[in-house]
């Protein structure tokens, strides 16, 4: 629990003396206020190429060459050493009407090979005076002979009348003037009305390759500096910065009063975890091994939105201060939340950035889903304070290992502070169901890539997907089993240690993990770690493993859901893996065993009479299992007289690996569906979330033809035992299940019982829908319904119904309770009022630029408003990827959303003359999606094609 709680406000100002620092900041920044004031008239801010000096030439503009400003990556000749930077963010737009920001910085860079030129990364930057050089040995630094903007490269280019001598460090000074755009990168604005105000914060988002927008750096992870930052900004807010404040002074800059705030060096980091924030927040904080505080909006500090966060983070600190043996590097742990953030957060070291909806939680507003995702994103988030912001990957291709550790960790962190939630099974379904989908496509990759692959910024931003993240985190998980826990932590601590405030690459981790193998001396694998790992990560997909219990005979093979498809991705592994095969049989665990080639004979895994096989416990190997037809009946007649003998996360996994296998062909689907006769006597989560998951592809596919009534009548027959189990065990909803995932459970029940037609649920949800209505100001339905509730009376209802809930969203105190509102709002059955949201989406002041794609996906996932995203989204194309262009999963997530039905000739050619008709726009981070939804539409239509009278059959048989 937190100590010393207490609400503060900002930090006091220091009146009257002005150190000398702090004096020649000022004399800075009023000179460069008077250029650019000057220069109001001559450019806008984000054309990026206006210099001051005759000697600035045009960027060259002929065909790309072997000049090193055209390649995107930064020559091996320079390494930065510290950056003194200094910003002027203006919260009100000048007479153009636009908002910028002012600044200068100096960077000590050494020289590390002879060279004539300095190439630095800048981007939509303007040089407000010409750039200068000093040497800060004995030999006088070389002249600038010429400089310009390299605008495709994104690069400052500065081009010298001498070597720089190698060994020596020298200071390069810049003065430049940016635009303080809402754009959601680099140094931006975000802006939200508080008490009928409109206010307007300047903050930051430089991950991956957006610091470069900020001031010119060496903006490559490998590049890494001490950071000293000084910012100027209106009396009254509040600076923050990855470190803590030191100096806070009032002064006056050209006419303007002003604060300055100055900051605590960082560490040695690289650029992409620089942040800044200028706003009139307010936090909450507290005082223990180190000072936490929690950022927002006034309001939402005095309505006590951010107190759970503030009590989760001390306890997760501590988690990993403990689970990597290092101390918190840092003298503070800032968190903020923003009101226009594209990503859910961003790891910053010392002042981490979210999303409003992800940090802020209201016991009378949030339900239990909102707040195990800001457990586990708090989790994720200080994950990364020592696993990538401590030790660096060097460069972008190899992510996953960033992204996959914390996602996996995020669960043992937050497991930790909610040690009642069992949250470490959710990854099952969050992480490992979600990439398997993915993963078994032909148009796959593998978790690291070459690092020549991976250079140009939209293909940085492409790697940060579900392989990265989920991908990651389930081999990473599967990693942690076989070594054991002990091994793993121990192999861990010492590669931390060794690359601390470095850079590695992902080998780096296996040799340490090697090392704590041999030390341990108790962990017998078949081949060293990195021998083991390199077929994880160096070959996409993952294997399906086969075990005939008649003969004892396991095999392997690469799983594709479209067994026809064409793999061109070459494999060194011949796409075979290391398999680590943890099994029991009847119930009763057995020794692991490793699958080490394509086949391989096991004569303990035979079987007699009625015992029955099961592979993968707990599901931590990261592989599917196929059995042969006896032992598949083995285990559905188990599951039909006792479920409770097979594991939970089994129980699931046999009902994703039955759907998943079936679509692949390897078994009937009619043998898929017999594993969901069970569920009529399954009261737990996993398996009914793994069925529904899973049967929602089969509504997908067939809820516009005439296999669809069967369907939701069987269904109704499944669903109904579980809405009575919990209508009894809450007294008629008016009580809360005690566990936290029977709470998700409930909210199941209810969804599925009104939306296949339980007698009373539809006229539950209407009632409560009504009486909110009739009292906006006391809403009687519980947090964690209320997505369930709002979509199926919106569903239900009609323009009334809507237009309250479009009201309820802009007074909405909580962004969580908006999103649920903003979802149900694409649940209407009327088209009109579909047509009215989507045109929504273009206009910020009514959905917000963050939110514009998930409203677009969620209409998409209407059946009435399916045609109606697509078209709108092939209409506007242009316009979105360049309004919406920021955000590494926003396009992906749209591409796939808006195509996950088709299954017809007619929309694969409506896709392919969308990608041949943008292709001049581009399709950025969605590239892969587009070429997935293509691939994904081919194998809908043969999938439907050869099983639909099959699925008719079953669903009439069953319901007849």
């Amino acid at each position: 629990m937190a100590k010393g709680f207490y609400i503060s406000k900002t930090v006091g100002v220091v009146g009257i003396m002005v150190g000398a620092a702090a004096v020649a900041t000022i004399i800075t920044l009023s000179v460069l206020y008077s250029q650019e004031k000057a220069k109001n008239n001559e450019v806008k801010p984000t054309e990026g190429t206006t210099m001051t000096t005759t000697t600035t030439t045009a960027a060259p503009t002929t065909a790309p060459s072997n000049e090193p400003w055209d390649s995107y990556r930064l020559p091996d000749t320079l390494l930065p050493d510290t950056y003194d930077v200094t910003l002027w963010p203006r919260l009100k737009p000048d007479n153009r009407g636009i908002y910028i920001f002012t600044g200068n910085s100096s960077v000590v860079f050494k020289c590390m090979k002879e060279t004539d030129l300095i190439l630095i990364h800048s981007n939509k930057l303007n040089l407000t005076a010409a750039p200068t050089l000093t040497a800060l040995g004995s030999t006088p630094a070389p002249t600038i002979k010429t400089h310009w903007m390299q605008v495709n490269t994104q690069y400052l280019v500065i081009q010298l009348n001498d070597n720089l001598k190698v060994g020596e460090s020298y200071k390069l000074f810049t003065e430049f003037l940016g635009e303080l755009a809402d754009d959601l990168s680099g140094f931006y604005r975000s802006v939200y009305q508080e008490d009928g105000q409109e206010k307007v914060v300047a903050t930051s988002q430089m991950h991956p390759t957006y610091a470069r927008k900020t001031f010119p750096c060496f903006d490559e992870p490998a590049m890494k500096a001490v950071f000293h930052i000084t910012v100027l900004h209106e009396r009254g807010t509040v600076a923050l910065s990855n470190g803590i404040e030191i100096e806070t002074v009032n002064a006056t800059v050209d006419g303007t009063a002003v604060t300055i705030t100055r900051f605590e060096p960082t560490p040695r980091m690289s650029s992409y975890l620089l942040a800044l924030v200028v706003s009139d927040f307010m936090n909450v904080q507290s005082i223990q091994s180190t000072l936490i505080r929690i950022w927002a909006r006034r309001k939402a500090v005095t309505d006590g939105h951010c107190a759970y966060a503030l009590n989760l983070t001390g306890p997760i600190l501590q988690f990993f201060e403990d689970y990597y043996k290092i101390p918190y590097p840092l003298s503070k742990s800032d968190q903020i939340a923003l009101p226009d953030f594209y990503f859910g957060a961003m790891e910053n070291w010392g002042l981490v950035t979210y999303r409003e909806t992800y940090l802020f939680y209201d016991p009378l507003i949030s339900s239990n889903a909102n707040k195990k995702k800001t457990a586990t994103l708090i989790a994720h988030e200080l994950a990364h304070m020592w696993f990538g912001n401590l030790v660096t990957l060097k460069w972008w291709n190899e992510v996953w290992l960033n992204e996959g550790f914390a996602t996996y960790v995020s669960y043992l962190g937050a497991d930790y502070a909610e040690p009642t939630w069992h949250l470490k099974d959710l990854i099952i379904l969050d992480d490992v169901h979600k990439v398997f989908a993915v993963d078994a496509l032909a148009s796959s990759r593998p978790l690291s890539s070459k690092e020549e692959d991976i250079t140009r910024p939209e293909q940085i931003s492409e790697v940060f997907d579900t392989i990265s993240y989920s991908k990651g985190a389930s081999v990473l998980r599967m990693l942690s089993e076989f070594l054991t826990e002990p091994v793993f932590l121990q192999g861990l601590k010492t590669y931390l240690n060794t690359f601390a405030y470095k850079n590695t690459v992902g080998s780096d981790l296996w040799d340490h993990l090697q090392r704590a193998v041999d030390t341990n001396g108790t962990v017998l694998l078949p081949m060293t770690v990195g021998e083991i790992m390199d077929r994880w990560v160096l070959q996409m997909g993952f294997p399906v493993v086969t075990i005939n219990t008649a003969t004892g005979q396991l095999s392997q093979k690469h799983f594709l859901l479209e067994p026809e498809s064409v793999v061109d991705a070459p494999s060194q592994f011949d796409y075979e893996w290391i398999v680590p095969v943890n099994w029991m049989k009847s119930g009763v665990e057995q020794t692991p065993v490793w699958l080490l080639e394509r086949s391989a004979f096991h004569s303990e895994m035979r079987t007699v009479g009625g015992d029955w096989v099961l592979l993968n416990l707990n599901l931590t190997g990261y592989y599917r299992v196929n059995y042969d037809t006896e032992n598949w009946e083995r285990i559905l007649n188990q599951l039909n007289s006792n479920h409770q003998a097979v594991p939970d996360i089994n129980r699931a996994q046999i009902v994703d690996d039955a759907f998943n296998l079936a679509r692949a062909k390897m078994i009937p689907v009619s043998l898929a569906l017999n594993t969901t006769k069970f569920l009529s006597q399954e009261m737990a989560y996993l398996p009914w979330q793994s069925a529904l998951n899973n049967l929602d592809y089969f509504y997908l596919m067939f809820d516009q033809t005439d296999i669809y009534e069967s369907m939701q009548a069987y269904l109704r027959k499944q669903i109904t035992p579980l809405f009575e189990h919990f209508r009894n065990i809450t007294t008629d909803w008016t009580e809360v299940p005690d566990g936290h995932t029977d709470q998700y459970n409930q909210v199941n029940a209810i969804r599925v019982a009104c939306s296949t037609g339980v007698d009373g649920c539809q006229n539950l949800t209407a009632e409560w829908f009504t009486q909110w209505m009739q009292h906006p100001e006391q809403n009687p339905i519980h947090p964690n319904l209320r997505s369930t509730v709002y979509c199926s009376a919106v569903a239900a209802g009609g323009a009334k119904e809507w237009d309250f809930a479009w009201e309820m969203l802009q007074t909405a105190s909580i962004a969580s309770e908006a999103d649920k509102l903003m979802s149900a709002l694409a649940c209407t059955k009327d088209t009109g009022l579909l047509e009215r949201y989507l045109t929504f989406t273009l206009d910020p002041m009514k959905i917000r630029k963050q939110d514009a794609t998930s409203v677009i996906v969620q209409i998409a996932g209407n059946v009435e408003g399916r045609s109606l995203a697509w078209n709108f989204t092939t209409l506007n194309w242009r316009y979105i990827f360049t309004e919406y262009g920021v955000g590494s999963f926003s396009f992906a997530k749209l591409i796939s959303g808006i195509t996950q039905t088709f299954s017809t000739q007619y929309q694969l050619d409506q896709l392919l003359q969308f990608k041949a008709e943008n292709a001049d726009v581009g399709f950025g981070s969605a590239s892969s999606a587009l070429d997935q939804a293509i691939e994904k539409t081919k194998a809908n239509m043969k999938w439907v094609s050869e099983n639909q009278r099959e699925i008719r059959d079953w669903f009439r048989a069953e319901t007849a």
